[in-house]
């Protein structure tokens, strides 16, 4: 086994045993062993970070240093709806403000259990429009998101349209969770495969996210469920180990019914967000590399 390759295992040995602990401990202790988990991860060292204030929320810019940027990515991290951060999710959203040329804006949206559905699709909300606020045309914004932050970027896209607010012009989700019932039969064919994420958890979130009274088939939290009718063009990447793979297949079928331009990649032997690995793991950073084309591409076609 290369190094690079007994690097990666090491880590996701070290991601299993922290969802082992994860599941008998308080939400606290799991988000902090969530940041340190990242601390094993290297920024990159030609970006600059703006925090930001959007009034009730906190956000983040980064990007590279003095580069002027071809679009405005509005990044949804993963974790979820209970675990992440601006801090968490800094490499990652750096590395794709890299590759596609452009800077991200991080929001450190509420989390559950303390703040279940829909404050996290509130505070995503006022981050989109304060961007439209600041001058900045939807045409040169692209929402991005991971895991549940891809579920949640699918999530807004519905809830702007249904609002009369004018779309992004594309949007990318990686490994999204788009389904609370879990019905996806990758949950259970890739439970044993999957070392990132696995049906106990994902029903974990699921309860802390929805609460007493959550309908897990609202489209807002479930997108699965929702209409695709107007989406932009949607880049989705999954991992064929994932459990949540047919999260992904399903959602991009609706999409394509309804008339949307959807490029799904599903990529051999990937785990949940392998994209966290991008800077030893050679698929994570050609992924983000695809990524960054794909956002370059959909901006620079607007007139």
């Amino acid at each position: 086994m290369s190094k690079i390759y007994w690097m990666f295992f090491k880590l996701i040995l070290r991601w299993r045993r922290f969802w082992h602990h994860a599941r008998n401990v308080e939400v606290e202790e799991q988000r902090s062993e969530m940041e340190n988990f990242v601390k094993l991860f290297a920024m990159p060292d030609d970006i600059e970070c703006t925090p930001v204030d959007l009034g009730d929320i906190l956000g983040e810019w980064n990007q590279v240093r003095g580069q002027v940027p071809c679009a405005n990515i509005l990044y949804l991290h993963g974790g979820g709806y209970c675990l992440g951060s601006i801090n968490s999710h800094r490499e990652l959203s750096a590395r794709i403000s890299r590759a596609a040329q452009s800077r991200s804006l991080v929001i450190a949206y509420r989390l559950a259990p303390e703040n279940p559905f829909p404050a996290a699709v509130e505070d995503a909300l006022s981050a989109y429009r304060w961007m439209l606020k600041q001058g900045i045309p939807s045409s040169q914004i692209v929402i991005a998101g991971d895991s549940a932050g891809g579920g949640l970027t699918l999530a807004i896209l519905a809830a702007l349209r249904d609002a009369g607010d004018p779309l992004p012009c594309a949007a990318v989700c990686i490994s999204p969770w788009t389904d609370m019932l879990a019905t996806g039969a990758s949950i259970v064919a890739n439970d044993k495969i999957d070392p990132m994420i696995n049906g106990k958890v994902i029903a974990w979130f699921a309860k802390y996210y929805l609460g007493n009274e959550g309908d897990p088939k609202n489209p807002l939290a479930s997108p699965l469920y929702a209409d695709f009718q107007e989406f932009p063009p949607l880049l989705i990447q999954v991992g064929s180990d994932e459990t949540l793979l047919d999260d992904s297949r399903r959602v991009a079928e609706k999409a394509k019914q309804a008339g949307v331009e959807v490029e799904l990649q599903i990529w051999p032997q990937m785990t949940h967000v392998w994209h966290f690995f991008g800077h030893f793991l050679p698929e994570a950073g050609q992924a983000i590399q695809q990524i960054g084309e794909f956002i370059q591409a959909k901006v620079n076609r607007v007139e």
